[in-house]
């Protein structure tokens, strides 16, 4: 049996406040012995459920480190009843570079899991958060936003589960995250996902989507500080009831709900995000570059709803997101 390589220079289950890493060796041409070091706070007071937050899963997204960065540095053994993992930069190397996916490697943390002991270094991590974080943990929070290629409405998530029950609990969780919008996520792409790997343990999961564009906003921010308080207080680790604003409950019933580019080039919105569109309405027009005279290429939603998601910057290349939409419920 191959042994993970990352050994924590925290404890899981020793009471108090422990700021460390996540230690995973690594041999490159800038230090033969070298390794990855993964900040890791972990914040335990007796017994009680354990919640594990992640952000930067993808390293371009900047709302999930900002707020986790700030909740280790706040946080008080003495106001919680149970135990809190934070990573607030998952993808460590992504992060550092800003990308989505490791420069080492290229790995895409989000589509690798359950990883391997013995492969990549986004696999090693994936593999240790798999085996080593998922089995400690009773709700799970991975802070999303759209990057440098997408933006995004500010949602939290969940998915259709086959076990309802199981389901009903992260619907209560995301609500309970009380972010402006709530959605039912139908997943482009959802093998490999850290979602996935927490909710086949059973595990409470909630995602979010809160902006994008290779940045964060003090909008964003604030959505991402209150839901993880929230989050925490639902859970029953941090006293009191969450604070509960207004939320949009949207759903994604199916495939219409994304609209893809087939026509490379400059991109040009018709529609804000936030602004309900009707199926059919031209939502972008995706303008040819290589020569003028030619007519744009229309996108049309295929559903009515909410302008949920689009691309990020300007130009957009064949295959990229257009649109996402979702249905008010």
């Amino acid at each position: 049996m191959v042994i993970n390589p990352i050994s924590p220079t925290v404890d899981f289950d020793q009471d108090g406040v422990q700021h460390g890493f996540l230690k995973l060796p690594y041999s490159h041409d800038q230090s033969a012995w070298g390794s990855i070091m993964i900040p890791i706070t972990v914040v335990k007071n007796g017994t009680g459920p354990t919640a594990v937050l992640t952000g930067a899963n993808h390293g371009d997204e900047y709302e999930g480190p900002i707020a986790l960065y700030d909740l280790a540095a706040k946080i008080d053994p003495v106001d919680v009843s149970g135990r809190i993992i934070i990573v607030p930069a998952f993808n460590y190397p992504a992060f550092l570079s800003g990308t989505r996916t490791s420069p080492i490697d290229g790995g895409n943390l989000n589509r690798i899991f359950p990883g391997r002991p013995d492969g990549t270094v986004t696999q090693k991590i994936a593999d240790f958060f798999q085996y080593q974080i998922l089995s400690r943990a009773d709700y799970v929070l991975d802070i999303h936003s759209g990057g440098r290629t997408l933006e995004f409405i500010p949602f939290a998530a969940c998915h259709v589960l086959p076990d309802k029950r199981q389901e009903k609990r992260c619907v209560e969780a995301m609500r309970a995250f009380n972010a402006p919008y709530s959605l039912m996520l139908l997943e482009i792409d959802s093998v490999g996902m850290y979602d996935s790997a927490a909710e086949e343990l059973g595990r409470v999961f909630v995602s979010t989507e809160l902006g994008g564009g290779g940045s964060a906003s003090a909008t964003t921010i604030k959505i991402a500080k209150k839901g993880i308080e929230n989050f925490l207080k639902h859970a029953g680790i941090l006293a009191g009831d969450p604070l509960i604003e207004p939320t949009v409950n949207l759903d994604m019933p199916d495939g219409r709900c994304y609209v893809s580019c087939e026509t490379p080039g400059l991109i040009e919105y018709t529609v804000e995000l936030g602004e309900e569109v009707e199926e059919g309405q031209v939502v972008a027009v995706v303008h040819e570059v290589t020569r003028t005279g030619r007519p744009p290429a229309l996108y049309r939603a295929g559903i009515s709803g909410i302008f949920t998601g689009r691309h990020y910057p300007g130009m957009i290349n064949m295959g990229d997101i257009v649109a996402v939409i979702a249905v008010p419920v």
